[in-house]
């Protein structure tokens, strides 16, 4: 009897252009997005992305100017384009590289197989509060936790503390309004302003009551609303926040005369500057990889670059300076009233906000906790990022 053999062909492993392709199609891109993302996996070997009306489409090649570059080996391409990891990870990680738009970085690693991502990783979306067009970083589950970025800052500087608390927590972390994504009306940018917003926030994403964490300038807008609010917030935990200032006030008088709509006029600054200044915020720069300071200058200045940006950064900057400390109404008057348990953590080589400020905030709140790390500047989440975690969850723990 004659017997006949069934020949399969070699099945073909995937290559990065088939994962690519694959998942382009199915891809779900806003429909108000419009850029071009070149992501070069080494070798003089890439790709480019366009994406317009809420499709994208796949072309070899890379361009000289895209919106967006994404740096990486094939391996940790096809595994984040694939949707087996974070494409937050990789970046924290090191294996992930952004230049240019980091925002849209974000959103892009949100726009891959959506209903498959694990809670953990940190997805992009977006609210309007108070008619103003709100975008946020949502991960994990839990207990809500709000996190709000410093001055000149967006929700991205916080990409370390999303990671790691989004175990235990439900975190959302907003471009605060004039920053990052987010509108930028024409305004005065005061903490009361922020309060608001941030309690609006809350109403639409259907928070009661969240623990609120801060750095810098979103640590003054914490305690804002602890004071205004405190029946929504669980705890404060506070990293390096901006108090009014005590010291220095001979410019007062002079910055009330200038007016944040001199912004306009366009500002040049380099990306070589923009990196300084960022490491100047540190105690040691060299412990962070270069690659996280190109991809956060690049962020500021993209901000920066548009004048509602520029006129929201100095508006900011000039509520922080003019805040009265004393009188009636001045900060340190009313932070005696703060009720809800506070954890401040500060840096002993910040040059920005320096650590004295400990003993007014222990004066004003003996109640409250307060710990100063060694060998730490400004952002201790990108500083001692272990340390600071343990701090925060064990504040949880104990005052939550």
């Amino acid at each position: 009897m004659r017997q006949t053999q069934t020949i399969r062909p070699a099945t073909r492993t995937p290559s990065l252009e088939d994962v690519l392709r694959s998942e382009a199609r199915e891809a779900v891109p806003p429909p108000d997005v419009s850029a071009t993302v070149s992501m070069d996996a080494g070798d003089g070997i890439g790709w480019t992305a366009r994406i317009a009306g809420g499709e994208m489409t796949i072309e070899p090649g890379q361009l000289e100017a895209p919106t967006l570059r994404i740096l990486s080996d094939p391996e940790t391409l096809a595994a984040v384009i694939g949707g087996t990891r974070s494409g937050v990870e990789a970046f924290l990680k090191g294996d992930l590289r952004v230049r240019g738009n980091l925002a849209l970085a974000l959103r892009l690693d949100s726009m891959f197989r959506p209903k498959q991502r694990p809670k953990r990783w940190p997805t992009a979306r977006s609210v309007r509060v108070r008619r103003l067009h709100t975008s946020y970083l949502e991960a994990g589950k839990g207990p809500p936790l709000i996190a709000l970025h410093g001055l000149g800052a967006t929700n991205s500087s916080l990409l370390p503390t999303i990671w790691d608390l989004a175990r235990d927590f439900r975190v959302i972390a907003p471009d605060l309004p004039g920053f990052g994504d987010s509108a930028k009306p024409i305004r005065a940018y005061t903490a009361a302003f922020f309060s608001g917003w941030l309690t609006g926030l809350m109403d639409e994403l259907g928070i009661e009551r969240a623990h609120v964490l801060g750095n810098s300038m979103g640590g003054r807008v914490a305690l804002e609303v602890g004071m205004v609010a405190p029946e929504r917030v669980g705890t404060l935990l506070l990293l390096a926040p901006s108090p009014a200032f005590i010291r220095g006030r001979q410019f007062v008088r002079v910055v009330r005369v200038l007016r944040p709509e001199l912004a306009l006029v366009p500002l040049p600054v380099s990306h070589r500057q923009v990196v300084g200044g960022i490491r100047g915020l540190f105690s040691r720069p060299s412990r962070l990889p270069p690659a996280w300071y190109e991809a956060a200058a690049d962020e500021f200045i993209r901000v920066f670059r548009t004048p509602r940006g520029r006129m929201a950064f100095f508006s900011a900057a000039r509520q922080i300076y003019l805040e009265e400390p004393g009188g009636d109404h001045g900060f340190w008057s009313r932070l005696p009233g703060l009720t809800r348990p506070a954890l401040f953590v500060w840096g002993d080589r910040d040059r920005l906000v320096p650590a004295r400020f400990e003993r007014h905030v222990v004066a004003a709140l003996p109640n409250a906790t307060s710990v100063v790390l060694e060998d730490s500047g400004h952002v201790p989440q990108f500083e001692h990022p272990k340390e600071t975690h343990r701090l925060v969850r064990e504040f949880i723990q104990e005052r939550g």
